[in-house]
């Protein structure tokens, strides 16, 4: 077993600090997530381009990419998601004010259902279909002259073809952005099961939406979880702050772990299954991790762009390792 950060340790005080300092304060400069909400769903951005090609002018990232590809980006559905990192440092509070996801493997969409049509974002903000559903504002029958839109943060399936629901942002034109976490599960949970249809295929709703059950932290509650059978499969586990408002970035306030992780981050006894079984380079894969993270602590580095740690400490490198296929699936979440 890898024993990691001791407890209490600078480094470990210093991570409940960025825990309590990442939750949400209400400013004058805060989004207005009412008419955020209204420009993702109508696709209006009158009044705001010259702050986002101000916005665009900065970022290295940006310097170093050629100027046709840069001027190409679509940037006005980019990073629109809230992000997680890896779940190293354990809140003290885990049981109490956290909540545990089981993600499938897929593909992170973010979904706008408006105006009679459902468009299927990537995280980096590019259509990659458009399709009807019977989400509301999402067919021709149920958009109700654009009043009606919907905006939710999905996993995509294709083998299943179904968009399994992390979260949403907006619902029948009700915005949810700066709602805690337990509300808006208890809120997308209840509304789902106000509609009919979306759980299965059809002519108005060619695509699944199926939403993803939410769990306790306990010790307890995580060994059952992990010895579940899931209707998919399964790519990690997701912990959301009860508190934490739905703010697209990356944020400490949700994190995420390989199942085969659990045991020597959270110290707890799994049972032993596929999804517990440690690969080969995991141990080599946590040394990354920790040492990135003691890198980022030091800089205060920031995600810009859409990039951000699990894009590049998922799994570790092949060529290195010889570890072909393990890229599939996760480092979008």
């Amino acid at each position: 077993m890898i024993f990691l950060i001791p407890s209490f340790s600078h480094h470990h005080l210093n991570s409940q600090v960025t825990f309590l300092s990442s939750l949400p304060v209400r400013s004058r400069k805060r989004l207005d997530f009412v008419n955020h909400a209204r420009r993702l769903a109508e696709d209006d951005w009158t009044g705001t381009d010259s702050e986002e090609e101000k916005d665009g002018d900065n970022g290295s990232m940006d310097e170093e990419m050629d100027v046709e590809t840069a001027k190409k980006l679509p940037r006005r559905y980019a990073n629109q998601l809230m992000l997680s990192e890896w779940l190293i440092n354990v809140p003290p509070d885990l049981i109490q004010e956290w909540l545990l996801v089981v993600s499938p493997v897929g593909r992170r969409s973010l979904i706008v259902a408006s105006q009679g049509s459902t468009a299927a974002y990537t995280k980096s903000g590019l259509c990659v279909n458009r399709f009807p559903s019977l989400l509301p504002g999402g067919n021709r029958h149920n958009s109700a002259k654009g009043k009606d839109y919907t905006i939710l943060d999905c996993i995509y399936n294709e083998v299943a073809r179904t968009f399994f629901i992390l979260d949403v942002m907006c619902w029948r034109g009700h915005p949810v952005y700066d709602c805690q976490t337990d509300f808006r599960f208890y809120w997308i949970h209840s509304k789902l099961q106000e509609e009919e249809g979306l759980a299965e295929t059809s002519r108005r709703n060619p695509f699944k939406f199926v939403d993803l059950q939410s769990f306790s932290c306990s010790s307890e509650s995580i060994c059952d979880v992990l010895a579940m059978n899931f209707p998919f499969e399964v790519d990690g586990l997701l912990f959301y702050h009860k508190q934490t408002h739905y703010t697209p970035g990356s944020t400490p306030l949700v994190g995420w772990l390989r199942p085969y992780m659990v045991s020597d981050i959270l110290g707890i006894d799994v049972p032993m299954n596929p999804l517990t079984t440690k690969p080969a380079y995991a141990g080599h894969q946590l040394q990354q991790i920790i040492e990135h993270k003691k890198t980022k602590t030091k800089t205060n580095e920031t995600a810009e762009n859409g990039c951000y740690e699990l894009e590049h400490l998922s799994t570790p490198k092949e060529e290195a390792l010889g570890c072909q296929g393990t890229k599939a699936g996760r480092m979008e979440c």
